[in-house]
């Protein structure tokens, strides 16, 4: 008897340590997914802010991520780097990235879009911009590095890494990259592909978090099943 309720006890214990985990853990999926929807409600809200006017690489207040922006300048072809192993429509490649040397001074590195994977090395000849001064329109977009990552020999670097890129280049460099949207002139062939901003989704929190709660009630729901097993056996019930 005493055996028996021990294991009814050690039942009951570990079902309530298994349901406590998962449940946290359905929590912390939710709170995973409430700060996912601000970070998308603020990047909508920048997305949809006015766009502003990259003329120089200092005082130019607004430009944050996702913010919409303009700029004038040359390309810097010679200073072009691929930044490696970013696919477009399931096809592996890499993006093409040219600083934009602006007439108010220092540049700002313009995200101009995609080239295939057999493109190993910058400058991109067949992605060549316009040899003469350009309007780029876009968005800036997040520096993916800390100041580590440098071109390699071919241009190549794994991260857009800002401060890693600029450490290369003759002049100072804008904080945030520029994703090309429009350009005038335009491109005169058809690469770089251009590349679409991503799109925002809520991620998999939700069904992760209906997963743990789901184990939780079926921890619970078992520990009962078992207790009432180990009661009619006790008592001989049929």
């Amino acid at each position: 008897m005493r055996g028996s309720r021990s294991r009814r006890v050690a039942v009951v214990v570990i079902a309530l340590v298994v349901a406590a985990t998962c449940v946290n853990l359905g929590l912390w999926q939710l709170r995973r997914l409430d700060e996912r929807r601000t970070l998308n409600a603020r990047i909508l809200d920048r997305r949809s802010a006015a766009s502003i006017s990259i003329e120089g690489v200092s005082g130019n207040a607004g430009a944050e991520p996702y913010r919409p922006a303009a700029a004038r300048g040359t390309y810097d072809v010679e200073n072009e780097v691929l930044v490696y192993g970013r696919s477009l429509d399931g096809e592996a490649g890499h993006l093409v990235v040219t600083p934009l040397v602006l007439s108010g001074g220092g540049a700002i590195l313009v995200v101009r879009g995609w080239v295939p994977f057999v493109m190993q090395a910058a400058p991109v000849r067949r992605a060549a911009p316009p040899a003469n001064e350009v309007g780029v329109m876009g968005s800036l977009v997040p520096d993916e590095g800390d100041g580590s990552v440098s071109p390699d020999t071919d241009g190549v670097v794994r991260v857009l890494d800002v401060r890693g890129i600029a450490s290369s280049l003759p002049y100072d460099v804008f904080p945030l990259p520029l994703q090309l949207a429009e350009q005038t002139p335009p491109q005169p062939g058809s690469l770089p592909t251009p590349v679409p901003l991503p799109e925002l989704s809520e991620g998999p929190h939700l069904s992760y978090a209906i997963q743990w709660f789901i184990f939780a009630c079926v921890a619970l729901v078992g520990a009962v099943i078992l207790l009432r097993r180990d009661r009619r056996a006790a008592t001989g019930a049929p």
